[in-house]
């Protein structure tokens, strides 16, 4: 009877466990990347009162089971659902990251690494992203030699704001191309003033300019043509050959020669001077670079001498010191063409090659961040620019239900979950990937742990009637004597 009782008492204590389980998945049933827990129960230690025997042939007696009393039940293992992922809630955070896939973030608290599946992260005051529990995340650093790719080294804290990021520096435009198409019909290219476009560009500091590009019909074939400037104006509209003076006294404005005062047009390297007049206008006397088309198919043919010419001239303005690009700026004319369009003609200049290089830009400052699908983080920036900053890594365990829960969305390695090698691996790299503006919600669901609460509450009652049933007997057995 003792036994029964006791046994009862066991049952009572599985029992209680297993609630206290189930009240802390429910209760967290809105945590932000919370893994929910379940008990499983095994028996335990059996009083034998009578043990097996085998067959005896020579008796003839059949074989006997053992007889066993089991004294009750205790708590086998609290598992944790590591590997079933919640729901996704949408934030539009940009540092509200959700991993698809079994790897974890990893997170230090300055004295050691802990792993979660919670990314709420923010930027603290040192520019450093962190989550909310004040652990900061950790991941690589971008390559010295190539600042496009991350070193996946050592992993140490992501410092996405800093002096070195907040502003990028400018980029000097080596590659302008110029398209459109030239009508041999329009009549305003037979005219001294022909037609004119602005040709844009940045120098080494940033600074903008456009060049006037004149395009007028050659005197010498009906399908060739000249290129020349007429003027390079800066961000304000104003001849940078040109330099203004105004008297304070009398308001007098006077005009002069800058200190640049010519530029070079074409690949032989020959200096075009610019002449400034006493009212401020600029005259340069040049006489333009052949662009010629093929008369039969009015496709392009070459820019430049005859013999010589290729699909590009070089284009770059002579200054000392000089912020321009020392090769200057190749201009391609390659995508031009020379078909009838109703005696109209139009072209117009572009930054940048055909294939989209040598744009240049002006300096740029941090205006925004943004997490790609394997983690690396970009700085977006107002020229229109981004820039590598750094790069997430994730940690992964042969076993994630051996991690131990420490708290604040946040598991440290034991020794049945794995150790983490301290350099974590790319997300990508095992087809996971990290999902911007979304968390990962608990994975608890409620209709089990509603259906287990039901089961516990029965096992509970049915465990205490036991004891009552037990106290019963013993209460009858001590009347006896009466």
């Amino acid at each position: 009877m003792m036994r029964s009782l006791y046994s009862g008492v066991s049952g009572l204590k599985v029992h209680q466990t297993k609630m206290d389980v189930i009240g802390n998945n429910i209760s967290n049933v809105n945590t932000v990347g919370f893994k929910s827990s379940s008990v499983n129960f095994s028996d335990i230690l059996y009083q034998t009162t009578s043990s097996a025997s085998g067959p005896n042939a020579s008796t003839g007696t059949a074989g006997i089971n053992a007889k066993q009393i089991g004294l009750g039940s205790n708590v086998a293992s609290i598992s944790t659902t590591v590997s079933v992922s919640g729901g996704s809630q949408r934030t539009d955070n940009a540092l509200d990251i959700m991993i698809e896939g079994d790897q974890f973030f990893i997170v230090n608290n300055g004295k050691q690494n802990y792993f979660t599946r919670a990314g709420a992260f923010t930027v603290d005051a040192n520019g450093v992203l962190c989550n909310a529990a004040g652990c900061k995340v950790m991941g690589w650093q971008v390559d010295t030699n190539d600042p496009t790719k991350c070193v996946q080294d050592s992993v140490s804290e992501l410092r996405v704001m800093s002096p070195a990021t907040q502003f990028i520096e400018p980029e000097a435009t080596t590659n302008v191309y110029v398209s459109g198409n030239i009508d041999y019909k329009d009549t305003q290219l037979t005219t001294d003033t022909g037609k004119t476009t602005t040709m844009a560009f940045y120098d080494k500091l940033g600074q903008s300019y456009m060049a006037v590009l004149k395009i007028k019909q050659s005197d010498e074939l009906p399908n060739a043509y000249k290129v020349s400037i007429t003027n390079i104006l800066d961000s304000k509209g104003q001849s940078i050959f040109v330099t203004k003076t105004e008297d304070p006294d009398t308001g007098e404005i006077t005009y002069s020669s800058s200190a640049i005062t010519s530029f070079t047009f074409g690949n032989e390297g020959d200096e075009v001077s610019a002449t400034v007049e006493e009212d401020g206008s600029v005259t340069i006397d040049m006489e333009g670079i052949d662009l010629v088309f093929s008369a039969e198919t009015g496709k392009f043919s070459y820019i430049g001498a005859e013999g010589e010419g290729g699909k590009s001239i070089t284009f770059n303005v002579t200054a000392d010191p000089s912020p321009f690009p020392e090769k200057g700026i190749d201009v391609d004319f390659s995508s031009m063409t020379m078909y009838a369009s109703s005696g109209s003609s139009s072209f117009s200049c572009s930054r940048g090659s055909l294939e989209g290089q040598g744009a240049g830009a002006p300096k740029g400052e941090m205006s925004g961040i943004s997490v790609d699908t394997s983690g690396r983080i970009y700085g977006t920036y107002d020229n229109g620019d981004t820039k590598l900053l750094c790069q997430i890594a994730v940690a992964s365990f042969a076993n994630p239900a051996g991690l131990e829960a420490v708290g604040n969305n946040l598991f440290a390695a034991t020794m049945n979950s794995g150790d983490f090698n301290g350099v974590g691996e790319d997300i990508s790299a095992n087809g996971g990937k990290m999902n911007t503006g979304v968390l990962e919600m608990s994975n608890v669901d409620l209709s089990t742990e509603f259906t287990q609460m039901i089961t516990t509450q029965r096992g509970f009652q049915a465990n205490s009637r036991t004891i009552t049933v037990s106290d019963t007997l013993l209460e009858e057995l001590i009347n006896l004597k009466r």
